[in-house]
């Protein structure tokens, strides 16, 4: 019972609701609405809210409803895949910079701060740039920019890890060196891990809506969160719901993403679960 009512903290419950709503929003978005999402209706272009279109329609006359509900399908798929495939690559590359030490350590070290030397922003747009606009490139531009939190993180850990009695002794007995990181050292590294990720899926949608509000992310006619945003800046003084829809689901998803976070961070942390 004890472990059962860890998990009653505040914070995971407000942000796990919020992220399950918005996951269930993504999940049924072709049932939510009687609308197509590229249905165009000239005579009903920029309608406010109402009965028959709960968030008004866009410039267009396409219902705002539908378009937000599969926004929020593309932003979260890029959400966490991006942050899936930095969370693979930065843990492989911590657990061999700290386990193996030496000339490794210095390489991938150096690497990772090259990849630092560049604001993020600058970079993902570099990437994109190179790659193309689109979903996927937007999805590998964001894993680049955020795998080196996961190196050091994981590096710092597996430093502090590889020295203790148990991994000496796993190494004594002569088990594989794979065995030992992923066996014996990449468990303790779950927990900051889970942390950054949950966080990370939160950074990473305000960084896709970035980039699709200054047009290098998923192009129209696609629906997305930030794109939604930026041309309804034109209607800001006439139709403001326009701009402020998508901006109000960017800011509940990612409070969503943050209070979870924080939740499990409280709770993963052995000094507060000692206070409670």
């Amino acid at each position: 019972m004890k472990d059962i009512s860890r998990w009653r903290h505040p914070s995971v419950i407000f942000g796990s609701a919020i992220v399950l709503a918005i996951a269930c929003l993504a999940a049924f978005a072709p049932w939510l609405s009687g609308y197509d999402a590229e249905q165009m209706d000239m005579a009903n272009r920029l309608a406010g809210p109402s009965r028959t279109h709960w968030l008004g329609t866009d410039n267009f006359g396409r219902d705002l409803w539908i378009r937000m509900a599969l926004g929020a399908r593309i932003s979260l798929g890029i959400g966490l895949f991006s942050v899936g495939a930095a969370a693979v690559v930065g843990s492989l590359v911590g657990l061999a910079a700290g386990y193996f030490r030496g000339w490794i350590d210095l390489v991938l070290m150096r690497v990772v701060d090259l990849f630092l030397g560049f604001p993020p922003i600058i970079l993902a747009l570099a990437l994109i740039a190179a790659l193309g606009p689109g979903s996927g490139n937007v999805t590998i531009a964001l894993a680049a920019v955020f795998w080196t939190e996961y190196a050091r993180v994981v590096r710092a850990i597996t430093l502090v890890e590889s020295e203790q009695e148990y991994v000496v002794a796993a190494r004594a007995i002569g088990l594989p060196k794979m065995r030992i990181l992923l066996r014996q050292v990449l468990p303790a590294s779950l927990g900051p891990i889970v942390v950054l990720a949950t966080l990370g899926i939160g950074t990473a949608l305000v960084a896709e809506s970035g980039l699709s509000f200054l047009g290098f992310g998923v192009l129209p006619p696609t629906p997305t969160w930030g794109w939604t945003l930026s041309y309804g800046l034109r209607y800001l003084r006439t139709d403001a719901w326009l701009s402020t829809v998508p901006g109000l689901f960017i800011m509940i998803s990612v409070l969503g993403f943050n209070l979870f976070g924080d939740g499990l961070r409280d709770l993963l942390d052995p000094k507060g679960n000692t206070k409670r």
